[in-house]
């Protein structure tokens, strides 16, 4: 089983990999271009959750990470994430963590939210480990070409 693709832009940023101009131009015709124009919060979420929606996809988007099929799977993050904190201050309130049965009832409930939520973070780069793994491409910035003459510019010849 091979490696998956990676963009082209990823490749040249990485330097690892000489390719021709042909080469690169097939790859860019071959690549996906899912648009970003209408990334929302699914209507499913709470008002609070959506609010957390817009502030985390405003990063992603700015990182140019997220595009628009994208939504759902952050969505899915937010909603584990608030099982998992509603999860833990159920565990520490005084009824669950007198009663051995409920507690361990809830630790598990506590820990598949958990799993959900790492699972959905490390999906869209919100974890250390899956940002370290995104090598963003470095847009150029157009230099001036070097002006041969500026050597005496100075003035103050010898």
């Amino acid at each position: 089983m091979g490696r998956n693709k990676e963009p082209i832009a990823l490749v040249q940023a990485k330097g690892k990999k000489h390719l021709t101009k042909a080469e690169i131009e097939q790859r860019k015709s071959e690549e996906l271009d899912v648009p970003t124009d209408a990334i929302e919060a699914p209507s499913y979420l709470t008002k609070a959750q959506k609010e957390e929606f817009d502030k985390i996809a405003k990063i992603l988007i700015d990182l140019e990470i997220m595009t628009n099929l994208d939504c759902d799977a952050l969505a899915g993050y937010i909603v584990a994430r608030d099982g998992w904190v509603m999860a833990g201050k159920k565990l520490r309130s005084k009824d669950v963590r007198n009663d051995p049965s409920i507690f361990d009832k809830w630790t598990k409930i506590e820990d598949r939210y958990r799993k959900q939520m790492r699972s959905a973070a490390s999906d869209l780069g919100l974890t250390i480990t899956s940002r370290g793994k995104i090598v963003a491409p470095v847009k150029e910035t157009p230099t001036p070409p070097e002006n041969k003459f500026a050597v005496f510019a100075g003035g103050g010849g010898s």
